[in-house]
């Protein structure tokens, strides 16, 4: 086994963009993801992992990466005969494709390897087709199974399950259930989570790449539509396009590079990927055991990470993540959140991007987004979000859904050099 180190990231802005295709996406930060690696040769990468989960619903069932990187390798600008392996798994799909990659250098199979992922959620003339795209992050051949699981979530949550009521998906019913059970539970206020989104806004607003670019004050947010109490529109994601990726590298290849390209590397402290259950609404969820693995196997512990970003497809998520990634309490992240420790001047900046809730979640884009933006964070290249000084940082991406678990859960550490 050897280190393996991040040189290179990038992003396209998220949000509507009907008059991009995925072809146009994957051009834009492949390009930019080479620029930022300062690669003498794009020939030196081996091996490539492509991340989409709504292709399909446009027609391409298959081969995805590769039909997007053929003008690609037309040009010249992608190496010919380089395999590409397409993975999806819901919103920890880009996540999967690092993790991919990783796992080439690590085990060193390839000394660079890419991770990509791509996605376009935004039909405008056919929002059925969007619900598609995200009706398969759920199970679709035993349905009744988590029906029943959230109708007795419902029950002892005092938030009976209605699914789709407020026009939304059933992921922001199950995440309106979950708030529902920790204010029930822990005292958690719906006030909470507002000022929680209220501040990702704001960072979003200093985000060049965010799809919302506004500030809304935490009365606003509570008077915002409802679209499953307690949630409202501003506590939850939008529906977006957008592309992001990671260039990963040996220390090998590292040492080859310029001096400036080695100072700008990111090394990679751990990946982890955990699979989810049908679990009791009182037992700790799957990040908690994705985060313990990950502390396990890079020797850190929640202190000492110095910036993260976390998977708020809704508001909430920023106030359970704290509790199961140790940064405070199991009961506590409401009063955490509110209390501005995630804030950019607070104990354990979250979400400085904006957050999953402004930055935007094109679902199989947005665990690279994390990277990159962490990646801006550890190389003090953040601008007017920048936390002074971090060096640790913590990525938390969730994908689909088994009852209240994710389906699959990510947890990514990265080091400064």
């Amino acid at each position: 086994m050897q280190d393996v180190y991040v040189i290179g990231t990038a992003c396209t802005p998220f949000g509507k963009h009907p008059d991009l295709g995925f072809k146009e996406l994957t051009r834009q930060v492949y390009t930019r993801v080479l620029e930022d690696s300062c690669l003498p040769d794009a020939g030196a990468i081996e091996q490539a992992w492509f991340g989409n989960c709504g292709m399909g619903t446009f027609g391409q069932r298959n081969i995805r990466g590769q039909v997007c990187f053929t003008p690609l390798v037309r040009e010249g600008l992608f190496p010919e005969r380089v395999g590409i392996i397409n993975v999806e798994g819901g919103c920890a799909t880009a996540s999967m494709a690092f993790h991919g990659a990783w796992k080439d250098v690590l085990s060193g199979q390839a000394d660079v390897s890419l991770a990509v992922g791509v996605e376009k959620t935004f039909i405008p003339d056919d929002p059925a087709r969007t619900q598609e795209i995200f009706e398969g992050g759920i199970d679709q051949l035993d349905p009744e199974e988590w029906h029943a699981y959230y109708a007795d979530a419902g029950q002892r949550s005092g938030k009976p399950f209605q699914p789709n009521a407020g026009g939304g998906t059933v992921f922001m019913d199950t995440y309106a259930m979950q708030a529902a059970y920790h204010m029930k539970r822990f005292g958690t206020t719906q006030e909470q989570i507002a000022r929680g989104a209220s501040k990702n806004h704001a960072m979003g607003a200093r985000n060049p790449l965010a799809q919302y670019r506004f500030e809304v004050t935490p009365e606003e947010v509570l008077a915002d539509r409802e679209v499953s109490w307690p949630l409202t529109r501003s506590m939850c994601a939008p529906v977006g396009d957008g592309a992001a990726a990671a260039l990963l590298c040996s220390e090998k290849f590292l040492r080859s590079l310029p001096p400036a390209a080695q100072e700008r590397a990111i090394r990679v402290r751990a990946s982890v990927l955990t699979g989810g259950k049908y679990r009791d609404l009182d037992e700790p969820g799957l990040s908690h055991v994705a985060a313990k693995r990950a502390y396990a196997a890079s020797g850190l512990a929640p202190e000492d990470v110095d910036v993260a970003e976390v998977h708020d497809a809704t508001a909430f998520c920023e106030i359970y993540q704290s509790e199961m990634l140790g940064f405070c309490e199991i009961g506590k992240g409401g009063e955490f959140v509110a209390s501005g420790a995630t804030a950019l001047d607070g104990r354990i900046p979250v979400n400085l991007s904006g957050g999953l809730v402004s930055k935007g979640h094109p679902v199989g884009a947005t665990g690279l987004s994390m990277i990159h933006e962490l990646a801006l964070q550890l190389r003090q290249e953040a601008g007017e979000r920048q936390r002074p000084n971090a060096r640790i940082a913590l990525a938390e991406n969730g994908g689909g859904v088994v009852g209240f678990d994710e389906a699959a859960c990510s947890i990514i550490l990265l080091e400064a050099r």
